[in-house]
């Protein structure tokens, strides 16, 4: 029988029997066991991250790093839709407003965006919602350029005929200050100096000697020249378009022809005292879509604030007009 053998314990104060060599083996085979099923489970558990093979692992990496660059490349739609709102706000709120032209509605520039899944495709892989949501952004940004684009196209040409129409537009007084005896008369009820009647005025007065040059007061085409039995006596009429007509009355003489296009400052008659007039004077009307409006409005390019401010006090005394 083999001798058991004794070791003195300083812990326990005790001797604790010393293990003999077939059981020390078997613990340790047994230990080594549970490590070993243990390694196992984990490798069975996750055998790609053991058992790769170098074109794996390199696969990993790049599925990494295009993980990495979808998410930079969100980041910066993200930026872009930012400036692409506030370009949307600035055409809307100031050039659109300044132009005239109605603002593009909300669904316009989403440009039917929303409702089909359009990358159904990549539904399942890893990173999937990154990738679809990084696309689906990136198509809606494209298709609201392209809606920007084409209101830009428009803005432009709003611009241009922005342009054109403020150079049509009645604008200075049909005589120049210079030569004014006085202001006889302005927009409103005044007693006809022939009928002796209280009557509707619809223009002012610019009481002026005969012969003092009469001036478009914007760009347009001569509609009538000459006379007619209306009162007006030899007078002209200017068409300048978007919706605006002039009427310069009681000419001596008339200088443009019918469908003469004529420019703002060019003179196109004289100062007379034809027709139903009480003196030499240039009676000049503005008329826009066929509604006769106060002249006093249309002065704005060639008087001060100070002299529009006179003119608009002398037109508003009631008194005698001079046709």
């Amino acid at each position: 029988m083999a001798k058991r053998k004794f070791i003195y314990d300083p812990e326990t104060l005790s001797y604790q029997q010393l293990e003999t060599g077939s059981t020390k083996w078997i613990m340790v085979f047994i230990a080594g066991a549970i490590v070993g099923v243990g390694v196992f489970m984990v490798l069975l558990s996750s055998p790609k991250a053991f058992f790769q093979t170098p074109r794996e692992k390199e696969l990993v990496r790049e599925n990494e790093n295009l993980k990495l660059n979808y998410e930079l490349l969100d980041k910066k739609m993200k930026n872009i839709e930012l400036v692409l709102n506030d370009i949307k706000q600035r055409d809307n709120n100031i050039y659109r407003t300044i132009l005239e032209a109605d603002p593009i509605p909300d669904d316009v520039r989403k440009a039917g965006y929303g409702g089909v899944d359009l990358y159904e495709n990549l539904s399942g892989y890893d990173n999937s919602e990154l990738i679809k949501q990084s696309l689906n952004k990136a198509e809606q940004i494209e298709k609201q350029l392209v809606v920007q684009s084409k209101s830009f196209d428009e803005v432009v040409k709003l611009a241009k005929n922005k342009e054109k129409m403020l150079a049509h537009l009645p604008a200075i007084q049909p005589v120049q200050n210079k030569d004014l005896t006085r202001m006889a008369s302005g927009y409103g009820m005044r007693i006809h100096p022939i009928l002796k009647t209280r009557r509707m005025h619809y223009g002012m007065d610019f009481t002026a000697k005969t012969g003092t040059p009469i001036y478009a007061t914007g760009d347009g085409i001569v509609k009538h020249a000459g006379w007619k039995s209306n009162g007006f006596g030899k007078h002209v009429v200017i068409d300048h378009g978007f919706g605006y007509e002039t009427l310069y009355a009681h000419m001596s003489k008339v200088a443009v022809r019918n469908g003469q296009k004529v420019k703002r400052g060019q003179i196109i008659g004289y100062v007379g005292n034809t027709g139903l007039s009480a003196g030499p004077h240039c009676h000049y009307e503005v008329h826009v879509n066929g509604k006769r409006v106060n002249p006093i409005n249309y002065y704005y390019n060639d008087l001060s604030a100070k002299q529009y401010a006179e003119l608009r006090k002398m037109a508003s005394e009631e008194n005698q007009s001079l046709d």
